[in-house]
């Protein structure tokens, strides 16, 4: 009796996961159970259901003189909250040409190489 069953790892693994999960799937069932017949859980009273409302058309989304939504506002507020600053520090958002930001760079650019 002092010799094991078996030495095979792959045995011994297969063995041991099926007992865990056998004793997983046990507990879940017991957990159902509990649930099932909770005294503790209040009896829901029957709801009367209410017609559905028919689904109103979509609003068209308001959009400001220079093309900005709502939406985008939001968003730039809250970046700048999340770096500290207060919604009195906003004083406008106007749209600006796409080729600033490349002007930039490549003034940002030639001020480098002028260093």
């Amino acid at each position: 009796m002092s010799e094991p069953v078996t030495t095979n790892p792959f045995v011994i693994m297969l063995i041991n996961m099926t007992v865990v999960f056998i004793v997983l799937i046990s507990l879940g069932l017991v957990i159902n159970l509990i649930h099932a017949i909770d005294p503790t859980k209040e009896k829901a009273a029957p709801k009367k259901e209410a017609p559905a409302p028919a689904p109103a058309a979509p609003a068209p989304e308001p959009v400001s003189a220079d093309g900005v939504s709502p939406e985008v506002i939001a968003v730039i507020a809250a970046a700048l909250a999340s770096y500290g600053y207060g919604p009195a520090a906003i004083r406008a958002v106007r749209p600006i040409e796409r080729d600033g930001w490349k002007n930039a760079g490549r003034s940002f650019g030639v001020q480098r190489t002028l260093e």
